[in-house]
């Protein structure tokens, strides 16, 4: 069997090696891929994003099921066009995929179905968002309504930032842009991924990742520097309470609107206290969370993913390894804002079996391996225990040098009672 697997970054490099793994598979093709998925063993980079000629290749390599990794394909249409020629392909639609592509649909569709999330408002003109930021006061956060690759969240503490926030995302005459402005959360977020096919929901390990750049959840927000799994702060009972109040009505109420949702469904959470609110949807496996997560999947992951597409998840369960996995992610010189390309990249170790480096932003230059991205790698370990995964990791990531480098030290101090008393975070 041929797979496809769409996307170039981490997560991508993640599911392909995973996938590669079956005794089904004989080829995984990755479009565009990295120098990481190019050095892998049974997966083959393509050097294709468009979504016509991407439905070319699938056909003329009989590909037997395409698996998209990052969100701005979703948002494109790739599913509704793989599906058009006849494709089989695992992701949401189109219109299923604004859950994650437009943030104004997505708090509509919640204050619609009863799911819990934060207050909000939408706009589209700047005068009104300053005047409704300055009747609801600081905090606050301004958020762009379109996808902005984890970048484009404005926590404002001030209301001096927020208007700032709103300057920078709705620039004066510009009408055709939205933004979003929230009621700011406090609390711990989990990451709480789950499949769909439509109707039925089959729940992947739990996870929790570091959005901010620095240690102590400091610095601007991030596509994401590090997370682990499981998450100690979602219990059994959380578990239960976040599959019944926030994951079976999301994939209930897709259907009831007519547009039913299948494809990897990420719901970021906030916790506080007895409190569950959901502070976004993200319509693909998260980025840094897919490294951890697949890292610990002991099951065929082709056999997941192929219920998924035929709608007969409730017929399988999916096998943990008990360890802890735990990935930090090693960031290029000047990310988030303007990361630098082309340092050479020294002391990458080959994978052991309790670790696997994954690669984000990278590229080959005359045989020399090269950043050519924001974040650059996910160095992700297994331990006993989340002290033990994160002593493994930062070992391995300490041995990898590269000009600029910038990497958390804090990633899982958290999980075991290490970091702030009452961690604040909010992703895009």
């Amino acid at each position: 069997m041929k797979l496809l697997v769409i996307g170039g970054g981490g997560r991508e490099h993640a599911i392909g090696w995973r996938l590669a793994s079956s005794p089904r598979v004989s080829k995984v093709y990755v479009a565009p891929g990295n120098a990481g998925t190019a050095a892998e063993d049974g997966l083959f980079n393509v050097p294709i994003t468009s979504i016509p000629v991407l439905v070319g290749f699938a056909r003329r390599e009989q590909i037997a099921l395409t698996v998209v990794g990052p969100e701005a394909p979703l948002a494109d249409g790739i599913v509704d066009a793989f599906r058009d020629a006849g494709l089989r392909i695992f992701g949401p639609t189109k219109a299923a995929a604004q859950l994650e592509s437009s943030k104004d649909f997505a708090k509509a569709f919640m204050l619609r179905h009863g799911i819990p999330t934060s207050a909000y408002a939408s706009f589209t003109e700047a005068g009104a968002a300053h005047a409704y930021v300055d009747q609801q006061g600081a905090p606050t956060v301004v958020k762009a309504n379109g996808l902005a690759a984890g970048k484009g969240v404005f926590v404002a503490m001030q209301l001096a930032d927020a208007h700032a926030a709103i300057d920078r995302l709705l620039p004066a005459g510009n009408r055709s842009s939205k933004i979003v402005v929230e009621e700011f959360l406090e609390g711990e977020e989990a990451s709480f991924i789950v499949m769909v096919d439509g109707k039925n929901i089959l729940p992947l390990a739990t996870s929790q990742d570091h959005k901010r750049l620095l240690d102590d959840d400091l610095g601007p927000n991030t596509g994401g520097m590090g997370a682990y799994s499981p998450a100690p702060v979602i219990t059994p009972r959380l578990h239960a309470r976040i599959m019944r109040e926030i994951i079976q009505p999301t994939v209930a109420g897709m259907e009831q609107d007519g547009v039913p949702y299948s494809g990897f469904l990420y719901a970021g959470v906030m916790i506080k206290d007895n409190d569950l609110k959901v502070l976004e949807f993200n319509c693909r496996l998260g980025d840094p969370e897919a490294q951890p997560i697949l890292l610990r999947l002991k099951s065929d992951l082709l056999s997941l993913i192929d219920r998924g597409a035929a709608g007969t998840l409730h017929e399988i369960e999916a096998e943990w390894d008990r360890r802890t996995a735990l990935g930090i992610v090693l960031a290029a010189h000047g990310y988030p804002e303007a990361p630098r390309m082309a340092d050479a990249i020294h002391g990458l170790p080959k994978p052991e079996d309790d670790f696997h480096v994954f690669h984000s932003g990278t590229a080959l230059r005359d045989k020399q391996l090269i950043t050519n991205g924001g974040r650059v790698l996910c160095v992700t370990a297994l331990g006993d225990s989340v002290r033990m995964a994160r002593r493994r990791a930062y070992q391995i990531a300490e041995q990898i040098r590269f000009d600029g480098c910038q990497m958390r030290r804090d990633i899982g101090n958290r999980a075991i009672g290490a970091g702030p008393k009452k961690p604040v975070k909010v992703s895009s």
